[in-house]
């Protein structure tokens, strides 16, 4: 793990004795599980003597009952936007926080879609002008960067406001990271983390994705512009945080599980900003395409997170940036006339896009199913609508919520499989689905 925030390394001791009471806050995707596994690491009698009670803003799909920890449905599931119950459930947290005291400590888990789940507006900015502030940069094609560098402006939250409205004496933030290279004041729009940028950055984004003239709120830069020269106070308790998981943890498994299967997996790292989904969809089918021509690995694994430009709202269909990814290596696959290679892509928390699928799967039997249907992939591809491109061919992924968040995971497998592989995956249907259950399975 590392550490940030302070000048340490590694995680030190903490003599639960010098603490009075401890007090869990947080939000994201992965909120549940890392309150229910900060619960049993914490253990019943710990938890009673230390009076420990806390709140978490999560999707409404994973709520669930927890000792100690109130689970907050701040938004409902597939709807990765804020929410006037977000709102409620950021207030309760910046209560808890300031009524702490200097003897306790407050553990903060933050995870992917934090963002949303943490609306907290600026004085004189309402629910209403970031929610079409968000649209119109997710739909302009702005990256997670991009974005979060205006919502953090833009928030009493975050960018480091949490941080900032603590009274407890020690603050630990445990992050799951959702973003390439692990950016601290990125992920989740960093609540524990000095904000970096200014508004003027945030002006220039908005500039540069023509906000004024899509109608954003004059609001938003006046507040902006009067905000120039100033800084949010420095915190009054020592912050310290520390990334648990991040894309790298989930392609490691990918990987290792592939040689399990008896695959010989080659990783291509994650870049930041990848760029449009399309565009990494085709390059991973052609490398795909490559590896099934050549002696070596047979297996590629990858993690990212691809942006969707949104087509006008009037054609625009239903999915997700993974579906998208899935169905621009479909044509490649198809237009290739490529039969021994299959490729899943899919979000590591179970959603993508404001639909109820993790991603897709594409193979040469789901090739043939669309071409017997007369699906034109180039059509829904332009519309965003992959998600009904690949429901009547039964090759969407569904997984409901998985209580982790990392990014995407991205795997395309070859058909050169070993005996070995054979008797394991009994494949007696030809290459093609033995490469699509290979696929489906990592």
């Amino acid at each position: 793990m590392a550490a940030a925030g302070d000048s340490q390394e590694t995680i030190e001791s903490i003599d639960l004795s010098t603490v009075r009471r401890l007090i869990v806050v947080g939000a994201g995707k992965a909120g549940a599980g890392m309150a229910a596994g900060c619960a049993a690491a914490l253990g019943p009698q710990v938890m009673a003597a230390k009076e420990l009670g806390g709140w978490l803003n999560v999707p409404a799909d994973c709520v669930r009952e927890l000792p100690a920890v109130h689970l907050h449905a701040a938004r409902a599931p597939g709807q990765n936007e804020p929410t006037p119950e977000g709102v409620a459930g950021a207030e309760e947290i910046l209560r808890l926080v300031a009524d702490a005291e200097p003897n306790d400590l407050c553990l903060a888990l933050i995870s992917g879609g934090a963002s949303a789940l943490l609306p907290a507006p600026a004085e004189g900015i309402t629910l209403a002008d970031k929610l079409a502030l968000t649209r119109h940069l997710s739909g302009a094609g702005a990256d997670i960067h991009e974005l979060n560098t205006v919502r953090k402006q833009l928030s009493r939250i975050k960018g480091g406001g949490l941080a900032q409205a603590c009274r407890a004496g020690r603050l630990i933030t445990l992050i799951i990271s959702d973003v390439i290279g692990d950016p601290l004041d990125v992920i989740g729009s960093g609540p524990t983390i000095d904000d970096p940028r200014s508004p003027a950055d945030a002006l220039a984004i908005l500039e540069r994705f023509d906000a004024r003239a899509a109608g954003i709120s004059e609001r938003v830069f006046d507040y902006l512009s009067s905000q120039a020269g100033e800084k949010r106070p420095a915190p009054s308790c020592a912050v310290t945080n520390l990334i648990v998981a991040n894309i790298a943890t989930a392609v490691d498994a990918a990987a290792d599980e592939s040689r399990r299967m008896g695959y010989t997996p080659e990783i291509i790292p994650p870049v930041e900003r990848e760029g449009l989904a399309d565009e990494v969809g085709a390059r991973l089918a052609h490398a795909a395409i490559a590896l099934s021509k050549q002696p070596g690995p047979d297996c590629l694994v990858s993690g990212g997170e691809p942006v969707v430009k949104l087509a006008e709202s009037s054609i625009r269909g239903l999915g997700g940036r993974n579906q998208q990814l899935t169905l621009a290596a479909l044509q490649v696959f198809a237009a290739e006339g490529s039969s021994d290679v299959a490729l899943v892509s899919g979000g590591t928390d179970g959603e993508d896009g404001p639909c109820d699928a993790a991603g897709a799967v594409v193979d040469a039997q789901v090739i043939a199913a669309a071409q017997a249907a007369g699906l034109d992939a180039a059509d829904y591809l332009r519309r965003n609508a992959a998600y009904h491109f690949f429901e009547p061919l039964g090759a969407l992924i569904k997984t409901g919520p998985t209580q982790t968040n990392v990014g995407d995971l991205r795997v395309a497998v070859t058909a050169r499989v070993t005996a070995a592989q054979d008797n394991s995956l009994g494949a007696t249907a030809g290459s093609s689905s033995s490469a699509k259950s290979t696929a489906e399975h990592c």
